[in-house]
């Protein structure tokens, strides 16, 4: 051990690997995100305080999961027996139970994310012409954000005719 160092230290923290965002192998600029500052309560949907704690886990669980690929990704992603994990329909699903808040921007491309059976997360994501442009008041549109409105625990944002 020298005068000022600790080798036992150096080894022990040597251990750890050193990540970065920079490395040619980091994917976390591809990373899907999700934002809830468009969250806003529908009665045909529910607030977070009306899932259960074991609901709100699966939640998180799913988005955690989510967010390790794009948006893109998910939108291939096949479920159950014609479905994607992501679609976006562009325009508000003219069949739904739920109203259009007026507080989203009108060029929203309307999505909805298949949690469960019935479940969705629904939301919507900036138009790809948008992608990368800089906003007059700072920051950049990405069109692989996810916007949150509403919880839908029984699939009434987007019936289906049957």
């Amino acid at each position: 051990m020298t005068r000022f160092g600790n080798s036992g230290k150096d080894r022990f923290l040597a251990g750890f690997p050193a990540a970065s965002l920079e490395a040619a192998d980091s994917d976390h600029a591809a990373r899907c995100k999700f934002n809830f500052s468009y969250f806003t309560y529908d009665p045909a949907g529910q607030q977070f305080s009306d899932w259960t704690h074991d609901k709100l886990a699966g939640l998180f669980e799913k988005l955690s999961h989510f967010g390790k690929q794009t948006l893109d990704h998910w939108k291939q992603q096949p479920v159950g027996k014609t479905g994607r994990v992501l679609s976006i329909y562009g325009g508000f699903p003219v069949r739904s139970e739920f109203k259009v808040p007026k507080h989203v921007p009108h060029q929203a491309r309307w999505g909805r994310f298949r949690l469960d059976w019935a479940g969705r997360l629904c939301g919507f994501v900036v138009p790809r012409e948008l992608d990368g442009q800089e906003h007059p008041k700072g920051g950049r549109f990405c069109a692989n954000t996810f916007y949150v409105v509403f919880l839908d625990e029984h699939h009434r944002f987007y019936k289906s005719a049957d």
